[in-house]
């Protein structure tokens, strides 16, 4: 079963920082109207159907209400940008559409 969640500033704390005390969360800050965002979301879709015991993908749209707060919280500069989460602390980031192999040694390198 997948682990792709959509979380929100209000879900935020319970979604990612909790929930990363349990296992690795992966939080995609992206725009609608971004081509990059558009292009990796697939991948980031299959690799939390592959990874469903070590990770959850967490999506945030940052255009999303109050969601740009989160954005500017965590200093995003640019979409796509991903975080990674263990124990309730960002561990590692990128920025940028990246190939499936690349974000695999991401999470590989992290988890």
């Amino acid at each position: 079963m997948s682990e792709v969640i959509h979380t929100s500033l209000e879900a935020f704390e319970q979604d990612v920082l909790e929930a990363s005390k349990q296992k690795a969360v992966i939080v995609d800050f992206w725009a609608d109207w971004c081509s990059p965002c558009l292009v990796i979301a697939p991948i980031l879709d299959t690799i939390a159907n592959e990874y469903t015991d070590e990770l959850v993908v967490a999506k945030l749209e940052v255009d999303a209400g109050e969601n740009m707060k989160l954005a500017g919280r965590y200093r995003v500069r640019g979409f796509p940008t991903v975080i990674l989460f263990k124990d309730g602390e960002e561990i590692d980031r990128f920025s940028g559409a990246k190939p499936r192999q690349a974000i695999e040694a991401f999470i590989e390198t992290n988890i």
